[in-house]
């Protein structure tokens, strides 16, 4: 009997422990998900090239530049200097009148003796434009400023950084002394009581009479502007070589009557003293000159050039001009206008709205010729004594 029961006992471990087989075994664990490989982290892009800074590097390797100026000597000797503390490059500068930059440029035959020409006024850069003398393949950032399309030149040629009132100076002095009217438009100054008194500067030599030719071809018509100019001739003592060479006369009253720019008559009342001066702007009509800045095609320093227009077309340089005697009005929009211009009631609204920029540019030279000619036809005085080229 405990056979058997021994028998029973072991037959049942066995089952059991086939049972113990047959369970499954425990699962694996499972392996952590790997986390995504991180990407290696991009180099930071490079922020794109300042065209100004580039500009900057590539002037100051030139290391130079040549100006001529046909603005007066006080505002192109302030805005020169203040150039090189700006960007250390050296400025050579010549004060010119307008009139003798074209022609020397032309002589030069493609390789001018100067980069940049600033100042003055427009007639006669457009007439440089018309040789070839002037570059047009830089469009400067800051001529986003000027702010009229009438202040640069629409072929890019050259760039506007004032405007100035054509008028009259008179010396009150001496008319009361002459006990004489003050003229007020330009048909006054036909007067024979007016003949000897008047001043004027050479239409050969200078950009202001070539913008009177312009200004009474066009509101007189061709043959009529110029007859007026022959009449005109009549009361004139002198035609000075520079512009502003009436203004400078008519204080001492060695000059009674000046033809000019109304800002230089600012110039000598407020600069020079004399309260003997009055401005006058014709009521018959008057223009305005723009005073630009142009690059000579073939300039030796290119970059240097182009940064020079950069600042020409900027408050640092422009703002200067009525702390060294000229009071024109700016044409840039961020730079502040001279507080004198608005103290004698000039404004370029007073400009005649008929003036035909374009129309004058196309035709200055020819003008000044047919006026030239017709006063020498008339048999007047067209020497070197009286037209001055000196």
């Amino acid at each position: 009997m405990k056979k058997i029961l021994a028998l029973v006992l072991a037959l049942v471990m066995v089952f059991a422990l086939a049972a113990c087989g047959q369970q499954a075994a425990p699962a694996p664990a499972e392996k952590p998900a790997e986390a995504p490989a991180e990407k290696p982290a991009e180099a930071p892009a490079e922020a794109p090239a300042d065209p100004m800074e580039e500009l900057i590097a590539a002037a100051k390797a030139e290391g130079e530049l040549t100006v001529y100026g046909s603005c007066e000597e006080d505002y192109l000797n302030a805005a020169c200097n203040k150039f090189e503390e700006l960007y250390g490059i050296k400025v050579n500068r010549q004060r010119l009148s307008t009139g003798e930059v074209p022609a020397k440029i032309e002589e030069e035959n493609g390789h001018p003796s100067a980069d940049v020409w600033f100042g003055g006024t427009n007639n006669p850069y457009d007439s440089a434009a018309a040789k070839g003398l002037l570059d047009n393949s830089y469009v400067p950032v800051n001529a986003s400023h000027i702010t009229k399309d009438i202040y640069k030149d629409p072929n890019g040629y050259w760039y506007g950084i004032y405007t100035g009132i054509l008028g009259f100076m008179v010396n009150t002095d001496e008319m009361t002394r002459l006990g004489l009217e003050i003229p007020q438009s330009w048909d006054d100054l036909l007067k024979p009581e007016y003949k000897g008194l008047i001043w004027l500067s050479n239409y050969k030599t200078a950009g202001t009479p070539k913008l009177v030719a312009n200004l009474m071809i066009q509101l007189k018509g061709h043959d009529e502007g110029v007859q007026y100019l022959v009449d005109l001739d009549k009361n004139v003592q002198v035609y000075t070589k520079s512009g502003s060479g009436p203004s400078k006369n008519v204080g001492t009253g060695e000059c009674v009557i000046g033809i000019g720019f109304l800002h230089d008559g600012i110039t000598q009342i407020l600069d020079n003293g004399y309260e003997n001066v009055q401005l006058v702007v014709p009521s018959d009509g008057t223009a305005c000159e723009v005073g630009p800045v142009a690059i000579f095609k073939g300039a030796s320093h290119p970059n240097a050039a182009r940064l020079f227009v950069e600042y020409a077309l900027s408050p640092d340089c422009v703002e200067q001009a009525d702390d060294n005697g000229s009071y024109q009005f700016l044409v840039i929009d961020n730079a502040e206008q001279p507080a004198a211009a608005a103290q004698f009631g000039l404004d370029p609204s007073l400009v005649w709205g008929g003036y035909d920029f374009a129309k004058a540019a196309a035709e200055t030279d020819q003008n000044v010729e047919d006026v030239m000619n017709a006063i020498a036809a008339a048999g007047a005085d067209t020497g070197a004594d009286r037209f001055k080229t000196e």
